[in-house]
């Protein structure tokens, strides 16, 4: 088991530290370029209703091991967007304080999942409400370890969108702490089930999250649809997935990066 344990996740984790430290990264957070990536147009320029996750990694050492996410919607011919994340300070539910596409710490995000058009219409309503309903609002109520934090305010958020099919990054570390408390449940897809221990430790098997077995927050295993691994550090590693779809846009994830 030592020896599963340390090829598994120590070694894939190791071997993302070193490629790491070699990158050209913003020292610090005033350093750090958050401005808009160019990934979404202009609002004007896309009448149709949007819901998109996005996915950056974090900031300094960190960015090791994690990702940081968030939702961006659209109304239907809205002049603006409208983006939702979860932070570490203040009052930690946000809304629009960064450009909807934004860079997180210096990073260009990945597109997790886009549902546009009228699958987005039917959604967006449950998106608002989620957010409203999301139970660690209030400031103070979150731990980058091993949650509630951003990733774990984003997938109690997908959860009130099950059809949208959206699997979180391995990465996002947090969106396993389970928001009701409980020990086991459906996984916020509904297509499988979930053990596990405030995001501490525990197993996933479902179609759409694949085969993950949880370590201290550290996710390993298998894509299920698309063949691909599963590492800490890395993320997935495998066959290319679309994020652009309707309701059911079941073949997101962000690559390694």
């Amino acid at each position: 088991m030592l020896l599963v344990f340390l090829v598994v996740f120590i070694l894939p984790l190791a071997a993302h530290a070193a490629w790491w430290s070699w990158q050209d990264r913003p020292r610090s957070w005033s350093s750090a370029n958050w401005g808009s990536s160019g990934l979404l147009p202009p609002p004007a320029a896309k009448p149709e209703a949007v819901v998109h996750v996005y996915a950056a990694r974090v900031g300094r050492w960190r960015g090791i091991f994690a990702h940081h996410t968030w939702i961006v919607i659209k109304d239907k011919g809205a002049a603006r967007y409208t983006r939702y994340d979860k932070v570490g300070w203040g009052s930690p539910v946000r809304t629009d304080n960064w450009a909807a596409d934004g860079r997180w710490f210096g990073q260009v995000p990945d597109l997790v999942a886009a549902i546009e058009g009228p699958d987005a219409e039917a959604l967006i309503p449950r998106v608002r409400a989620a957010v409203a309903s999301y139970p660690f609002a209030a400031p103070g109520q979150y731990a980058p370890w091993p949650g509630p934090n951003s990733n774990t305010f984003v997938a109690h958020v997908l959860a009130a969108i099950p059809e949208a099919g959206v699997a979180l990054p391995p990465t996002a570390l947090g969106k396993d702490f389970r928001t009701d408390g409980s020990l086991a449940g459906l996984t916020p897809s509904r297509s499988g089930v979930q053990f596990g221990v405030a995001g501490l430790g525990g197993l996933t098997v479902a179609w759409i999250e694949g085969l993950e077995v949880n370590v201290l927050g550290l996710v390993a295993g298998l894509d299920l649809r698309r063949p691909a691994l599963k590492l800490p550090g890395f993320g997935r590693i495998g066959l290319p997935l679309s994020p652009v779809g309707t309701a059911n846009a079941r073949d997101a994830a962000p690559p390694a990066r």
